[in-house]
């Protein structure tokens, strides 16, 4: 799964979403391409209310270092912000949203053409092309 995206879901189940990503205990990360998923990860955290502690995001963004994009039931303006500022996309989703299930509708949005979001996580796990310069040298240059 060279390709994959690292992926996380606020869940206490492993198996539904179903927490406020500020306050959430847990989250599965998994890694995600076109064809396949793999959980990395089950992160836990001790109890954390819903209550604007910034102090309590530092640990939950570090975990998420290198994710393409976190499910959640909901996230606050702050927590989006460094989320983005991060490169991790948030995504809403409804209470007892089932991970595989998201995961299916992730995997058919790679395969049928990603939105600009995955479009642009996508791209930054890209490797460069060995040959690009010697199409940009088979193009000509004009001066």
């Amino acid at each position: 799964m060279k390709t994959a995206l690292k992926i996380a879901f606020a869940s206490t189940d492993m198996e539904t979403v179903n927490q406020h990503f500020g306050s959430a205990k847990c989250f599965a990360v998994y890694a995600v391409d076109k064809d396949h998923a793999q959980l990395l990860e089950a992160a836990q955290f001790g109890e954390l209310s819903q209550d604007g502690n910034e102090d309590k995001l530092s640990v939950k963004l570090e975990l998420l270092n290198g994710c393409a994009a976190v499910y959640c039931q909901a996230v606050g303006g702050s927590a989006i912000n460094q989320l983005i500022a991060r490169n991790i996309q948030p995504i809403k989703v409804h209470e007892g949203s089932k991970i595989k299930d998201l995961i299916i509708d992730l995997q058919n949005e790679i395969k049928a053409g990603p939105s600009s979001w995955l479009a642009k996580a996508l791209n930054q796990h890209k490797q460069p092309d060995p040959d690009r310069f010697a199409h940009m040298a088979e193009e000509g240059w004009d001066e």
